[in-house]
């Protein structure tokens, strides 16, 4: 095969990608149109009932984020030529940067069965004394739907190899291979981190009790803060402290779905700190997102477009998913050919929106 045939393979494997992008969110873009036709029929309220719902709105959309953009990730490849995997010999795709740690994702064949399983590998240093708690879910994708499914759940306290040995029966490979190709996802959801906790430059202990007026509590830690001063930085605190809601009248408020020290890191951001580095900012800027702090999501931005070392595709991921503009123009504006495309393909849909999927088909049709 001809150097110039390998190349177009290359290009049609791009273009496919993009374009199966491009066709779920187009699915779920008409979807999105019909309910707003539907809810553009229904009568207009007054301007009591309006404050209610928006302040709901504001709780509600953090909820949805926190679904959405929580650190839950999905890892995919499409593994060929899979029928002459040798016995007891691994093929690991991956290395995709997620919260400071790169993931990998491998399968190996044994005698009666094809195993799967993932492992990572942390990039900043970490202490002898931690921990990753995750919740996974194993998919190989078969024809006509005829997916197989497996969940998981793991504490790691080192960096080793997870899955199953006997994920799917050699006797029902073909059933599973198109093109002799198999399609495989690991969804991963952390669910708790400890050990990787940087060295605090504020204090939000007890000891700030004489100058707060409110006490905000992740998992077992309480932050002493006050309420005026991130409802100013925040719209989701603005309603949840001045809205009409039970919490608005706590000492004590439960916050869920998030991680201490990413909290930790986010509260140093809006009080002025200097706490974003490569190792926080992913988290950072999540919490930014999840709670409409644009004050802390713009230094994020600042940090990604002037400091950051993370790669292209991972500033592009978070640009996108996260609705930084500036960051997003900058990175495109650094694709300038059709292996820069290929080096920034996502391996989950929803690491990018459906604008930043169409321009990237813009650029490979300019550069095919």
């Amino acid at each position: 095969m001809s150097n110039n045939e390998k190349d177009e393979i290359v290009r049609q494997e791009i273009l496919e990608e993009l374009n199966s992008h491009k066709r779920k969110f187009d699915n779920i873009a008409e979807k999105l149109q019909s309910i707003e036709e539907s809810i553009s029929k229904i009568p207009k309220i007054d301007d009591d009932e309006k404050k209610l719902i928006e302040d709901s709105n504001v709780l509600n959309n953090r909820n949805n984020k926190k679904l959405e953009s929580g650190k839950r990730f999905v890892l995919k490849h499409v593994f060929k030529n899979v029928v002459n995997l040798g016995n007891d010999v691994s093929y690991s795709a991956g290395g995709v940067e997620h919260f400071n740690i790169n993931w990998y994702m491998a399968i190996e064949r044994n005698e009666s069965f094809l195993e799967f399983y993932f492992y990572f590998k942390t990039i900043a240093p970490v202490g002898d004394d931690w921990s990753i708690d995750t919740k996974v879910e194993f998919r190989m994708m078969g024809n006509n739907n005829n997916n197989v499914i497996k969940t998981a759940r793991n504490c790691f306290k080192t960096e080793e190899e997870y899955g199953f040995g006997n994920f799917l029966d050699l006797r029902d490979l073909n059933d599973y291979l198109i093109n002799d190709n198999l399609t495989a996802e690991v969804e991963i959801e952390i669910l708790k981190m400890t050990g990787f906790e940087k060295k605090r430059i504020r204090k939000f202990d007890e000891s700030q009790k004489d100058v707060s007026d409110v006490i905000l509590v992740v998992k077992d830690t309480k932050f002493y803060v006050l309420k005026m001063y991130l409802a100013a930085q925040s719209s989701l605190f603005k309603a949840l402290f001045l809205g009409n809601f039970s919490e608005s009248k706590m000492t004590e408020i439960p916050l869920t779905g998030i991680e201490p020290e990413d909290f930790q890191h986010f509260l140093e951001v809006l009080y002025g700190e200097p706490s974003i580095d490569d190792t926080t900012v992913e988290g950072v800027t999540l919490l930014a997102d999840m709670y409409d702090a644009p004050t802390a999501k713009r230094r994020c931005e600042e940090f990604l477009l002037e400091k950051s070392k993370k790669t292209l595709k991972k500033k592009l991921q978070l640009a996108s998913r996260y609705h930084m503009e500036k960051l997003k123009e900058k990175s495109m504006g650094e694709i300038k050919s059709i292996e820069d495309i290929r080096s920034v393909i996502p391996e989950n849909v929803d690491d990018y929106d459906h604008q930043t999927t169409f321009e990237l088909l813009g650029k490979f049709n300019f550069f095919h």
